[in-house]
């Protein structure tokens, strides 16, 4: 007997919803073009608004909130970064059966990195390296204390230990599961974080960065802003580097073995979790994420 089907609750989003969200809420804008950025991330429909600003609407409800929180911490933090980010102008409000808020932002020229253009480059590996130090040190009149607040608390690695478990079956036939097995036990059996709190993108991947004239130019996409583990913002080694601009980018750090050893895990579990969720429907996220599981393995 067929089971019931659970409804989708993603809202439907188009380009006349849009148009009639900015139109009504921003009307300053009414008259700029609107055109789509296919493919965007999962966690947003883009819209390319006018020559200088980009919409953001999240897809589900485990991307709301990411609006304001961009939006207030960005302009504090863009000034003391060395590379650009995409500083939010305007939050609109849920209408028209949109249930959520919704953001604009400056738009960023420049092309999503590839693994072709950088993954050999030492210098990008170093620029990283620099972005990273220079968000770690961002002190603004008070850094929230590690659960503080709960839109920039990243919890620890241990905390997605059952769903990395469950992922690394489901891929059994696909990937060494011994090897991804043991590494996972070894990066949440590794010395947890013990210094101070430190900021976090908490989605440094190479979706996340922009180059222009294949040097980068911008990092995007904060809405896994929060403090926590320095560890998770490893995973940008895993993704994006070989292994000689990897070691340059470990060297410009200064990471511990138990620090690198954690950031392994984050790159397995986040690689695991992508690859089955949409890997089946989409060949270039099957490429990447296969990539970063080989990677995380090798270290």
């Amino acid at each position: 007997m067929a089971t019931e089907r659970t409804a989708d609750p993603r809202p439907s989003i188009d380009a006349a919803l849009v148009r009639r969200l900015v139109d009504t809420q921003f009307p300053q804008w009414a008259e700029a073009p609107l055109e789509l950025l296919d493919p965007a991330g999962s966690d947003h429909v883009i819209y390319r608004l006018g020559e200088e600003l980009s919409v953001r609407l999240p897809r589900h409800i485990d991307a709301v909130g990411q609006a304001g929180k961009e939006s207030e911490w960005l302009p504090r933090l863009a000034p003391h970064l060395p590379l650009a980010v995409p500083v939010p102008v305007e939050v609109g409000e849920s209408g028209f059966g949109y249930p959520w808020p919704w953001a604009v932002s400056r738009w960023l020229d420049g092309e999503v990195a590839t693994v072709e253009a950088l993954a050999d480059s030492s210098a990008a590996a170093v620029e990283l390296a620099e972005f990273l130090t220079a968000l770690q040190r961002f002190e603004p009149e008070e850094i929230p204390a590690r659960g503080a607040r709960e839109d920039l608390t990243v919890r620890p690695l241990v905390a997605r230990d059952r769903a990395t478990r469950a992922a690394i079956e489901e891929v059994a036939g696909e990937f060494d599961v011994a090897a991804m097995t043991e590494l996972w036990g070894a990066a949440i059996g590794a010395p947890g974080w013990d210094g101070p709190p430190v900021w976090l993108h908490g989605d440094f991947h190479t979706g996340n960065l922009l180059t222009v004239d294949g040097r980068l130019s911008a990092v995007i996409d904060f809405g896994g802003l929060g403090v926590g583990d320095p560890a998770c913002d490893l995973m940008i080694a895993f993704t994006l580097m070989s292994a000689g601009s990897r070691a340059a980018f470990r060297a410009a750090l200064g990471v511990d073995d138990a620090t690198w050893l954690r950031g392994r895990g984050w790159a397995l579990a986040t690689a695991l979790n992508a690859y089955t969720c949409y890997a089946a429907g989409n060949p270039r996220i099957a490429a990447q994420t296969t990539r970063q599981i080989t990677a995380a393995l090798i270290g």
